[in-house]
Protein backbone atom coordinates (compact mmCIF):
# COMPACT_ATOMS: atom_id res chain seq x y z
CA UNK A 1 0.00 0.00 0.00
CA UNK A 2 1.30 3.44 -0.93
CA UNK A 3 0.64 6.06 1.74
CA UNK A 4 0.08 9.75 1.08
CA UNK A 5 0.14 12.10 4.07
CA UNK A 6 -1.98 15.26 3.81
CA UNK A 7 -1.40 18.13 6.25
CA UNK A 8 -3.51 21.30 6.49
CA UNK A 9 -1.55 24.31 7.74
CA UNK A 10 -1.81 27.98 8.63
CA UNK A 11 1.01 29.73 10.51
CA UNK A 12 2.37 26.52 12.05
CA UNK A 13 6.10 27.30 11.94
CA UNK A 14 6.34 26.51 15.64
CA UNK A 15 5.18 22.94 15.15
CA UNK A 16 5.26 21.65 11.57
CA UNK A 17 9.01 21.00 11.47
CA UNK A 18 8.76 18.60 14.39
CA UNK A 19 5.88 16.75 12.73
CA UNK A 20 7.84 16.36 9.50
CA UNK A 21 10.88 15.10 11.38
CA UNK A 22 8.66 12.53 13.09
CA UNK A 23 7.28 11.42 9.73
CA UNK A 24 10.81 11.02 8.36
CA UNK A 25 11.69 8.74 11.30
CA UNK A 26 8.92 6.21 10.64
CA UNK A 27 9.66 2.54 9.93
CA UNK A 28 7.23 2.72 7.00
CA UNK A 29 8.15 5.42 4.51
CA UNK A 30 5.38 7.65 3.21
CA UNK A 31 5.01 7.76 -0.57
CA UNK A 32 4.53 11.54 -0.38
CA UNK A 33 3.78 14.34 2.06
CA UNK A 34 1.42 17.08 0.88
CA UNK A 35 0.96 20.34 2.79
CA UNK A 36 -2.13 22.38 1.94
CA UNK A 37 -1.38 25.87 3.24
CA UNK A 38 -4.03 28.58 3.46
CA UNK A 39 -1.94 31.73 3.38
CA UNK A 40 0.63 31.38 6.15
CA UNK A 41 2.56 34.57 6.91
CA UNK A 42 5.29 32.87 8.95
CA UNK A 43 7.91 30.28 7.92
CA UNK A 44 5.49 27.35 7.64
CA UNK A 45 5.85 26.91 3.89
CA UNK A 46 9.63 27.27 3.79
CA UNK A 47 10.02 24.77 6.65
CA UNK A 48 7.78 22.26 4.87
CA UNK A 49 9.75 22.69 1.64
CA UNK A 50 13.03 22.07 3.46
CA UNK A 51 11.61 18.76 4.64
CA UNK A 52 10.67 17.74 1.09
CA UNK A 53 6.90 18.23 1.31
CA UNK A 54 4.82 19.09 -1.73
CA UNK A 55 3.16 22.46 -1.14
CA UNK A 56 -0.30 23.44 -2.34
CA UNK A 57 -1.21 27.03 -1.49
CA UNK A 58 -4.86 28.10 -1.34
CA UNK A 59 -6.57 31.43 -0.69
CA UNK A 60 -7.53 31.70 2.97
CA UNK A 61 -10.85 33.25 1.95
CA UNK A 62 -11.79 29.95 0.33
CA UNK A 63 -10.74 27.77 3.27
CA UNK A 64 -12.89 25.22 5.01
CA UNK A 65 -11.58 22.07 6.66
CA UNK A 66 -13.31 19.83 4.14
CA UNK A 67 -12.22 21.86 1.11
CA UNK A 68 -8.55 21.87 2.16
CA UNK A 69 -8.69 18.10 2.69
CA UNK A 70 -10.29 17.48 -0.69
CA UNK A 71 -7.65 19.60 -2.42
CA UNK A 72 -4.90 17.59 -0.75
CA UNK A 73 -6.61 14.30 -1.52
CA UNK A 74 -7.01 15.17 -5.20
CA UNK A 75 -3.26 15.80 -5.41
CA UNK A 76 -2.41 12.52 -3.63
CA UNK A 77 -1.58 9.30 -5.44
CA UNK A 78 -1.38 6.84 -2.55
CA UNK A 79 -3.80 4.01 -1.82
CA UNK A 80 -4.18 5.23 1.76
CA UNK A 81 -4.66 8.90 2.66
CA UNK A 82 -3.31 9.84 6.09
CA UNK A 83 -4.39 13.10 7.71
CA UNK A 84 -2.52 14.78 10.55
CA UNK A 85 -2.87 18.21 12.08
CA UNK A 86 0.16 20.44 11.57
CA UNK A 87 0.51 20.86 15.36
CA UNK A 88 0.87 17.20 16.24
CA UNK A 89 3.85 14.84 16.22
CA UNK A 90 4.19 11.04 16.55
CA UNK A 91 5.78 9.57 19.64
CA UNK A 92 7.00 6.32 18.07
CA UNK A 93 8.70 5.26 14.86
CA UNK A 94 5.91 2.70 14.42
CA UNK A 95 3.10 5.31 14.39
CA UNK A 96 2.40 5.12 10.64
CA UNK A 97 2.73 1.33 10.56
CA UNK A 98 0.17 0.99 13.36
CA UNK A 99 -2.21 3.53 11.81
CA UNK A 100 -2.44 1.76 8.45
CA UNK A 101 -2.30 -1.82 9.80
CA UNK A 102 -6.11 -2.25 10.08
CA UNK A 103 -6.45 -1.70 6.31
CA UNK A 104 -5.29 -5.30 5.83
CA UNK A 105 -8.98 -6.04 6.35
CA UNK A 106 -10.75 -4.84 3.20
CA UNK A 107 -13.84 -3.93 5.19
CA UNK A 108 -11.95 -1.15 7.01
CA UNK A 109 -12.40 2.24 5.34
CA UNK A 110 -11.11 4.51 8.11
CA UNK A 111 -8.65 4.27 10.99
CA UNK A 112 -7.74 6.81 13.63
CA UNK A 113 -5.12 6.78 16.36
CA UNK A 114 -4.57 7.82 19.95
CA UNK A 115 -4.04 11.46 20.93
CA UNK A 116 -2.42 12.86 24.01
CA UNK A 117 -1.45 16.43 24.96
CA UNK A 118 1.81 17.98 26.07
CA UNK A 119 2.62 20.45 28.82
CA UNK A 120 0.87 23.42 27.15
CA UNK A 121 -2.49 21.65 26.85
CA UNK A 122 -5.08 22.55 29.45
CA UNK A 123 -5.70 20.02 32.26
CA UNK A 124 -9.29 19.40 31.14
CA UNK A 125 -8.21 18.67 27.59
CA UNK A 126 -5.89 15.95 28.87
CA UNK A 127 -8.98 14.38 30.47
CA UNK A 128 -10.90 14.66 27.19
CA UNK A 129 -8.09 12.92 25.30
CA UNK A 130 -8.08 10.07 27.83
CA UNK A 131 -11.84 9.63 27.46
CA UNK A 132 -11.94 9.87 23.67
CA UNK A 133 -8.80 7.84 22.95
CA UNK A 134 -8.56 4.77 25.23
CA UNK A 135 -5.64 2.39 25.61
CA UNK A 136 -7.29 -0.53 23.80
CA UNK A 137 -7.72 -0.79 20.01
CA UNK A 138 -11.17 -1.43 18.54
CA UNK A 139 -12.14 -2.94 15.19
CA UNK A 140 -14.86 -2.61 14.09
CA UNK A 141 -16.01 0.37 16.10
CA UNK A 142 -19.76 0.75 16.63
CA UNK A 143 -19.88 4.56 16.65
CA UNK A 144 -18.78 6.88 13.86
CA UNK A 145 -16.45 8.89 16.10
CA UNK A 146 -13.00 9.66 14.68
CA UNK A 147 -10.64 12.61 14.47
CA UNK A 148 -8.74 13.92 11.46
CA UNK A 149 -5.83 15.14 13.57
CA UNK A 150 -4.59 11.52 13.37
CA UNK A 151 -6.59 9.57 10.82
CA UNK A 152 -6.42 7.59 7.57
CA UNK A 153 -8.95 6.61 4.89
CA UNK A 154 -8.96 4.51 1.75
CA UNK A 155 -8.50 6.75 -1.29
CA UNK A 156 -10.91 4.60 -3.30
CA UNK A 157 -13.67 5.36 -0.80
CA UNK A 158 -12.79 9.07 -0.71
CA UNK A 159 -13.14 9.18 -4.50
CA UNK A 160 -16.73 8.03 -4.13
CA UNK A 161 -17.37 10.23 -1.10
CA UNK A 162 -15.33 13.47 -0.78
CA UNK A 163 -15.43 15.54 2.38
CA UNK A 164 -18.28 18.00 2.93
CA UNK A 165 -16.80 21.41 2.17
CA UNK A 166 -19.65 23.41 3.72
CA UNK A 167 -19.30 22.26 7.34
CA UNK A 168 -17.63 24.53 9.92
CA UNK A 169 -15.96 21.50 11.48
CA UNK A 170 -16.46 17.78 12.19
CA UNK A 171 -16.05 16.98 8.51
CA UNK A 172 -14.35 13.81 9.72
CA UNK A 173 -17.43 12.65 11.67
CA UNK A 174 -19.74 13.44 8.74
CA UNK A 175 -17.52 11.38 6.41
CA UNK A 176 -17.25 8.49 8.88
CA UNK A 177 -21.01 8.44 9.52
CA UNK A 178 -21.79 8.19 5.82
CA UNK A 179 -19.10 5.57 5.14
CA UNK A 180 -20.26 3.46 8.08
CA UNK A 181 -23.88 3.62 6.94
CA UNK A 182 -22.71 2.14 3.62
CA UNK A 183 -21.13 -0.83 5.42
CA UNK A 184 -17.57 0.40 5.92
CA UNK A 185 -15.68 -0.44 9.09
CA UNK A 186 -14.01 2.11 11.36
CA UNK A 187 -10.97 1.03 13.37
CA UNK A 188 -9.32 2.70 16.36
CA UNK A 189 -5.57 2.03 16.58
CA UNK A 190 -4.41 2.83 20.10
CA UNK A 191 -0.72 2.23 19.32
CA UNK A 192 -0.73 4.91 16.60
CA UNK A 193 -0.12 7.69 19.10
CA UNK A 194 0.52 11.35 18.45
CA UNK A 195 0.96 14.36 20.73
CA UNK A 196 -1.62 17.02 19.89
CA UNK A 197 -0.48 20.47 20.98
CA UNK A 198 -3.36 22.85 21.72
CA UNK A 199 -2.10 26.20 22.98
CA UNK A 200 -5.34 28.17 22.77
CA UNK A 201 -6.73 31.31 24.33
CA UNK A 202 -9.99 30.90 26.23
CA UNK A 203 -11.76 32.59 23.35
CA UNK A 204 -10.16 30.08 21.02
CA UNK A 205 -11.52 27.18 23.09
CA UNK A 206 -15.01 28.70 23.02
CA UNK A 207 -14.91 29.31 19.26
CA UNK A 208 -13.62 25.81 18.52
CA UNK A 209 -16.51 24.16 20.34
CA UNK A 210 -18.97 26.64 18.86
CA UNK A 211 -18.08 25.86 15.25
CA UNK A 212 -18.07 22.12 15.95
CA UNK A 213 -21.53 22.36 17.54
CA UNK A 214 -22.77 24.28 14.49
CA UNK A 215 -21.51 21.44 12.30
CA UNK A 216 -23.05 18.80 14.55
CA UNK A 217 -26.47 20.44 14.11
CA UNK A 218 -26.26 19.45 10.44
CA UNK A 219 -24.70 16.03 10.93
CA UNK A 220 -27.14 14.89 13.64
CA UNK A 221 -30.39 16.81 13.36
CA UNK A 222 -31.76 15.10 16.47
CA UNK A 223 -29.04 16.60 18.67
CA UNK A 224 -30.01 19.24 21.24
CA UNK A 225 -28.11 21.23 23.85
CA UNK A 226 -30.44 23.20 26.09
CA UNK A 227 -29.72 25.59 28.95
CA UNK A 228 -30.33 22.66 31.29
CA UNK A 229 -27.78 20.58 29.37
CA UNK A 230 -25.30 23.45 29.65
CA UNK A 231 -25.65 23.68 33.44
CA UNK A 232 -25.65 19.88 33.93
CA UNK A 233 -22.62 19.15 31.75
CA UNK A 234 -20.69 22.15 33.07
CA UNK A 235 -21.16 21.14 36.70
CA UNK A 236 -20.57 17.43 36.07
CA UNK A 237 -17.36 17.91 34.11
CA UNK A 238 -15.98 20.52 36.48
CA UNK A 239 -16.52 18.21 39.46
CA UNK A 240 -14.94 15.22 37.69
CA UNK A 241 -11.90 17.26 36.62
CA UNK A 242 -11.45 18.88 40.03
CA UNK A 243 -11.58 15.48 41.74
CA UNK A 244 -8.98 14.13 39.29
CA UNK A 245 -6.75 17.15 39.85
CA UNK A 246 -7.00 16.58 43.60
CA UNK A 247 -5.97 12.93 43.15
CA UNK A 248 -2.95 14.08 41.17
CA UNK A 249 -2.04 16.72 43.74
CA UNK A 250 -2.72 19.54 41.26
CA UNK A 251 -5.98 20.99 42.57
CA UNK A 252 -4.65 24.40 43.60
CA UNK A 253 -2.60 24.76 40.43
CA UNK A 254 -5.30 23.61 37.98
CA UNK A 255 -8.63 24.67 39.55
CA UNK A 256 -8.82 27.97 37.69
CA UNK A 257 -7.87 26.38 34.38
CA UNK A 258 -10.47 23.63 34.79
CA UNK A 259 -13.30 26.07 35.48
CA UNK A 260 -12.27 28.36 32.61
CA UNK A 261 -11.84 25.55 30.08
CA UNK A 262 -15.11 23.80 30.86
CA UNK A 263 -17.04 27.09 30.95
CA UNK A 264 -15.74 28.13 27.52
CA UNK A 265 -16.21 24.61 26.14
CA UNK A 266 -19.87 24.46 27.04
CA UNK A 267 -20.67 28.11 26.34
CA UNK A 268 -19.30 27.53 22.85
CA UNK A 269 -21.30 24.31 22.53
CA UNK A 270 -24.48 26.07 23.65
CA UNK A 271 -23.91 28.95 21.22
CA UNK A 272 -23.26 26.58 18.35
CA UNK A 273 -26.39 24.54 18.97
CA UNK A 274 -28.71 27.46 19.62
CA UNK A 275 -27.30 30.46 17.74
CA UNK A 276 -27.38 31.37 14.04
CA UNK A 277 -26.39 28.60 11.67
CA UNK A 278 -24.95 30.94 9.03
CA UNK A 279 -21.21 31.57 8.95
CA UNK A 280 -20.44 35.26 8.57
CA UNK A 281 -17.10 36.67 7.43
CA UNK A 282 -16.23 37.49 11.04
CA UNK A 283 -17.09 33.96 12.20
CA UNK A 284 -14.95 32.52 9.40
CA UNK A 285 -12.00 34.55 10.66
CA UNK A 286 -12.27 33.50 14.29
CA UNK A 287 -13.25 29.89 13.48
CA UNK A 288 -10.53 29.12 10.94
CA UNK A 289 -7.66 31.51 11.73
CA UNK A 290 -7.55 32.06 15.52
CA UNK A 291 -4.51 33.41 17.33
CA UNK A 292 -2.64 30.95 19.51
CA UNK A 293 -1.90 31.76 23.12
CA UNK A 294 1.84 31.89 22.34
CA UNK A 295 2.24 32.90 18.71
CA UNK A 296 5.68 32.24 17.27
CA UNK A 297 7.21 32.52 13.83
CA UNK A 298 10.26 30.46 14.68
CA UNK A 299 10.74 26.76 14.11
CA UNK A 300 11.07 25.28 17.58
CA UNK A 301 12.14 21.66 17.84
CA UNK A 302 12.49 21.05 21.55
CA UNK A 303 13.13 17.49 22.68
CA UNK A 304 10.29 15.82 24.56
CA UNK A 305 10.88 13.60 27.59
CA UNK A 306 10.03 9.90 27.46
CA UNK A 307 9.73 9.97 23.68
CA UNK A 308 10.98 7.12 21.56
CA UNK A 309 11.68 9.34 18.55
CA UNK A 310 14.79 11.37 19.38
CA UNK A 311 13.80 14.72 17.88
CA UNK A 312 16.91 16.46 19.20
CA UNK A 313 19.11 14.02 17.29
CA UNK A 314 17.00 14.41 14.15
CA UNK A 315 17.19 18.19 14.35
CA UNK A 316 20.96 18.11 14.63
CA UNK A 317 21.16 16.01 11.48
CA UNK A 318 23.08 13.22 13.18
CA UNK A 319 22.68 9.93 11.27
CA UNK A 320 20.99 7.03 12.99
CA UNK A 321 21.27 3.40 11.95
CA UNK A 322 17.99 1.97 10.62
CA UNK A 323 16.54 -0.88 12.60
CA UNK A 324 16.38 -4.42 11.23
CA UNK A 325 12.63 -3.92 10.94
CA UNK A 326 13.09 -0.76 8.88
CA UNK A 327 15.64 -2.43 6.58
CA UNK A 328 13.30 -5.37 6.01
CA UNK A 329 10.45 -2.99 5.16
CA UNK A 330 12.67 -1.23 2.66
CA UNK A 331 13.20 -4.52 0.86
CA UNK A 332 9.76 -6.13 0.90
CA UNK A 333 7.57 -3.04 1.28
CA UNK A 334 5.63 -4.36 4.28
CA UNK A 335 5.54 -7.19 6.72
CA UNK A 336 2.74 -9.67 7.47
CA UNK A 337 0.11 -8.04 9.65
CA UNK A 338 -3.03 -9.31 11.32
CA UNK A 339 -6.34 -8.28 9.80
CA UNK A 340 -7.80 -7.09 13.10
CA UNK A 341 -6.49 -4.70 15.74
CA UNK A 342 -6.13 -6.10 19.20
Amino acid sequence: MKVSIVIRSYNEAQHIGKLLLGISAQTVAAHEVIVVDSGSTDDTVSIARRHGAKIIEIDKREFTFGRALNIGCRAATGDILVFVSSHVYPTRRSWLFELIKPFDDERVVLTYGKQRGDDVNKFSEHQIFKAWFPERSICPQLSYFCNNANCAVRRSVWLEQPYDETLTGLEDLAWAKSAQEKGGWIAYASRAEIIHVHDETWRGVRNRYRREAMALRRIDKSGRFSAFDFIRTLLTNCVVDLVQAMREGKLIKEAGSILAFRYNQFVGTYQGHNGPSEVTAELRRIFYFPQSARASEQEELCPVQHELINYERLQSGAPSAPSVHARRLAVVGSEPRSARTS
